[in-house]
């Protein structure tokens, strides 16, 4: 036997305190440290040890265990059939499924010209694996894998999975029936979640998988009951009293046959290279599925054949799990960038060391916002996490704390970025917004195309025939830089642009033409201030009455205006300062836009005066704008999100996700026929649907 060496003694030590480091936190804590990949990466390594120096195999060794250790909060479950894990195939290509067959072919001394292997092809769902025990059909315990010999009673908290069948269907289901699966959370359901967690002030979830797993160990049954937890089947555990079916494919169609939810994303393929196929297949669809999955499962179809296999220490040799290139890994965070949008939004980027991950080399990835920054703590320096899903732009998920460099600091994009690195505009960020933004909106050329086609809106400037293709055309050729260069445009400017004749540069021309008169409130609107609605912008101009006194109105003048509260007169105050959009404004009054101005025309009023509301889906009669005049003429104000701010909401057909969020702020919600009582009589009345 050959004895392992120094070096190779000490690492190998090191590695297994590592994994067990790594194993209590990803198993007991539900709060993994690093991505799959490099605890797979030191997996291998250990394991590559112990195979290569025999004398530094021990029963301790992560390598011999399967799961992590028992949470004494809960009942200790041994189980009847151990609950052992599947061997995973290092090579992430389609040749993976090749190897796998070669090696099964081997150990059943198969010649090259015999058969091929029956297999049935499977999802490797990303979620907590479980037992549910069966008694003469009734599901009597539920546990976690633990260690594989002894996990956690969880029974209540997976009674409350909906998916998950409290009686087998069927007339005669069988005296012992274990049945072995992944409780997972879809991603449409995580996303509402979280959406409704945020909304009543409540934590979010993590990710689906640590989601799901938290969820089942729950000491009160009740959070587990409020998660939305799906259910896959994939396999047994012990069975008395029914014969089994004689391939793994009938087990499944029998455990769908008994209520038993089994994805049907599977296959019963021949050979090799249809298992080659089958990888293939669902990476193509692994962005798609409403579900997370981090690679595919191979089994030998046939029992009996599987039974001629049998096990190793830790596994069966009948069966493997054939992942996906990695979707998260670790790298470097070099610095923070910024990117401004098309409405001013200052994003920051993470610039990376160069990392592949999820099949391309990643070298940036988005960090969102400062919010975000601070919750996740990330630092420049910092060892972080990166993840790559299908075609999902890069984020960093956090950081790994344990590789911190000590002279770190906490990263503020204000200080950082207190001017617009496109523009030189102040950069700003509202009291009750997790956003920062550029206040150069009519100059800044990274906000020049949306300030331009907000500009010639109908409700704004209404300038028909400039949209999205022709200001694209006319920003990309640096023809017009600002909306006051709108009106020095000619006809031969125009004609020469793609699918643009001399008759078409002519009817924009009038249309531009025609805009020069307009009024007060619409041209307040067309600025594109922050926060200022076409709503807002009537109540301005009535309030002012002129456009120089509402340049020149602090946030006391501005706050006198019904409606208008100090954030939003923040945003007005901080438009008007800008020395850049000033100049635009000059410039347009230079060209000639025009509009009535007299004296202050007094206050809002009307029996909805303060009121707040939200619409959302198709209401039996009345359009949205229509439904909007009839709220504004009587004081009342419509805006486009739902806040705690918000008075009613008013749904129609088809209500989607503000509907969601004002039922779970317990807002008024009135339909079509109570919104006209409300503005009739000036009753609340309503229904908290």
């Amino acid at each position: 036997m050959l004895f392992a060496p120094p070096e190779a003694f000490e690492r190998a030590r090191a590695l297994r305190a590592e994994l067990e480091r790594l194993n209590h936190h990803y198993y007991v804590l539900d709060a993994p440290l690093v991505p799959d990949a490099e605890y797979d990466r030191l997996f291998q390594e250990l394991q590559g040890l112990e195979q290569s120096f025999p004398d530094l195999q021990s029963k301790d060794s992560p390598t011999q265990r399967v799961g992590g250790r028992v949470l004494d909060a809960f009942a200790q479950v041994r189980h009847a059939v151990p609950m052992l894990s599947i061997r995973t195939e290092t090579d992430t290509e389609s040749t993976g499924a090749i190897a796998f067959d070669a090696r099964i072919r081997r150990e059943l001394k198969l010649a090259e010209n015999d058969s091929p292997i029956e297999y049935v092809a499977e999802l490797k769902f990303d979620g907590l694996a479980i037992n549910l025990r069966y008694e003469n059909g009734l599901l009597v315990c539920a546990a976690t894998r633990g260690d594989g010999e002894v996990g956690e009673n969880v029974t209540e908290n997976v009674r409350t999975v909906g998916q998950i069948p409290l009686r087998l269907q069927g007339s005669q289901p069988p005296v012992v029936l274990e049945v072995r699966g992944e409780i997972y959370i879809r991603r449409l359901d995580f996303a509402r979640f979280n959406e409704r967690a945020l909304a009543i002030g409540e934590k979010t979830l993590v990710n689906p998988r640590n989601g799901a797993a938290g969820s089942i160990r729950q000491l009160d049954s009740k959070i587990a009951a409020s998660r939305p937890l799906s259910f896959f089947a994939y396999g047994l555990g012990e069975v008395r009293g029914w014969e089994l079916p004689a391939t793994h494919a009938g087990v499944l169609d029998a455990l769908e046959g008994f209520g038993l939810p089994v994805c049907r994303e599977r296959a019963v393929v021949l050979g090799a290279e249809a298992l080659a196929g089958f990888h293939q297949r669902i990476a193509a669809l692994r962005s798609t599925l409403p579900f997370d999955i981090d690679g595919v499962v191979y089994k030998v179809n046939k029992l009996a054949l599987q039974a001629t296999l049998g096990f190793v220490t830790r596994e069966p040799r009948w069966a493997v799990a054939h992942k996906y290139p990695a979707e998260e890994a670790l790298t470097q965070l070099l610095g923070i960038d910024v990117q401004v949008g098309r409405t001013g939004a200052i994003t920051p980027v993470a610039r990376l060391a160069p990392v592949f991950v999820g099949g391309v080399t990643v070298t940036n990835a988005t960090l969102h916002n400062q919010d975000e920054i601070d919750r996740k703590d990330v630092r420049i320096g910092d060892t972080v996490i990166v993840r790559r899903a299908g075609d999902v732009i890069p984020e960093v998920v956090g950081p790994v704390l344990d590789r911190r460099p000590p002279e770190t600091r906490p990263f503020n994009l204000l200080a950082q970025y207190a001017s617009c690195p496109v523009c030189g505009s102040h950069v700003v960020r509202g009291e009750d917004e997790a956003v920062a933004r550029c206040t150069g909106g009519l100059y800044c050329p990274a906000q020049r195309k949306q300030a331009l086609l907000h500009f010639a809106s109908r409700r704004a400037m209404d300038i028909e025939g400039l949209g999205d293709k022709l200001v694209d055309q006319l920003v990309d050729e640096n023809i017009v830089r600002t909306p006051a260069d709108l009106y020095k445009l000619g006809v031969m400017a125009l004609a020469n642009l793609e699918r643009m004749g001399e008759k078409s540069a002519i009817n924009l021309l009038d249309a531009i033409e025609r805009s020069r008169n307009t009024t007060l409130a619409r041209f307040v609107f067309a600025l594109g201030i922050r926060n200022v609605g076409e709503a807002t912008a009537k109540d301005l101009a009535r309030s002012f009455g002129s456009l120089d006194r509402l340049l020149e109105a602090d946030d006391g003048a501005l706050t006198s205006v019904p409606d208008v509260g100090p954030v939003v007169a923040r945003c007005i105050v901080e438009f008007c300062r800008e020395a850049h959009n000033r100049q635009v404004v000059d410039d347009l009054r230079a060209a000639g836009v025009t509009w009535p101005e007299g004296e202050a025309l007094g206050s809002v009023t009307g029996r909805l005066l303060g009121k707040t509301f939200v619409l959302t889906g198709t209401l039996p009669t009345l359009s949205r704008e229509e439904a909007k005049a009839l709220i504004e003429a009587e004081g009342g104000k419509v805006s486009g999100s739902v806040s705690k701010k918000t008075d009613y909401v008013v749904a129609g057909e088809e209500a989607g996700s503000k509907l969601e969020k004002a039922l779970a702020l317990g807002l008024m919600v009135l339909n079509e026929a109570q919104l006209q009582s409300t503005l009739k009589d000036d009753a609340d009345k309503g229904v908290a649907e």
